[in-house]
């Protein structure tokens, strides 16, 4: 669930030229933030250029390619996972694990469609080209580490699954699920036997 600053009205980010690591970086956040909001198949030096406020050259200059300036795209939102799961994991274990706490930090993230639409983005991308996979499966690999502290890994595996599957949803229907749904699920999965009593 990687976080990433892709306001469609974000102002075009301007770089001096006695700074070219920051113009890279522009050109590189431009390129995250139109392949979240549009995906792969519509990005183009030229729409980089022009979010990031930089010259059609520019971006030509740091990525001779589109394919390299989107993989280094697609990185940047997956490095960013790491700080997520962190969180996820020192809060569960500020709560023992609770299943309501995961639910909500879940519940919390569905409500944020820039996020969401993120790591769709990243898993699309992945199914088109198979290097990427890596990438995209840092947040399922590491979420069902973290979640593997308070519960066996099967049980961690169907919770990531079940995570990813909440995302999909979130990303084909107008509304999410709501809480008290996602509380039920996370509890059956993570307590079956309390599950099986409600």
């Amino acid at each position: 669930m990687p976080d990433v600053d892709v306001g469609a009205g974000s102002a075009p980010i301007e770089r001096s030229r006695r700074d070219p690591e920051g113009r890279r970086r522009a050109i590189v956040e431009a390129a995250a933030a139109l392949i979240v909001e549009d995906g792969l198949t519509d990005l183009t030096h030229r729409r980089v250029a022009a979010r990031a406020g930089v010259s059609l050259s520019a971006t030509t200059y740091y990525f001779s390619s589109l394919e390299e300036l989107s993989e280094e795209a697609l990185r940047l939102l997956a490095d960013r996972i790491d700080t997520e799961l962190a969180a996820v994991a020192e809060t569960l274990a500020a709560h023992g694990g609770d299943p309501a706490v995961l639910a909500g930090i879940l519940h919390g993230y569905l409500l944020e469609p820039t996020r969401v639409q993120a790591d769709t983005a990243l898993y699309l991308a992945a199914t088109q080209r198979p290097a990427l996979r890596p990438l995209a499966l840092r947040w399922f690999d590491g979420l069902v580490e973290v979640l593997s502290n308070h519960v066996d890994a099967g049980t961690a595996t169907a919770l990531a699954v079940y995570a990813d599957g909440v995302t999909v949803h979130a990303m084909l229907h107008d509304e999410i699920l709501d809480l008290a749904a996602i509380t039920r699920a996370v509890t059956a999965l993570m307590r079956p036997d309390d599950g099986s009593r409600r």
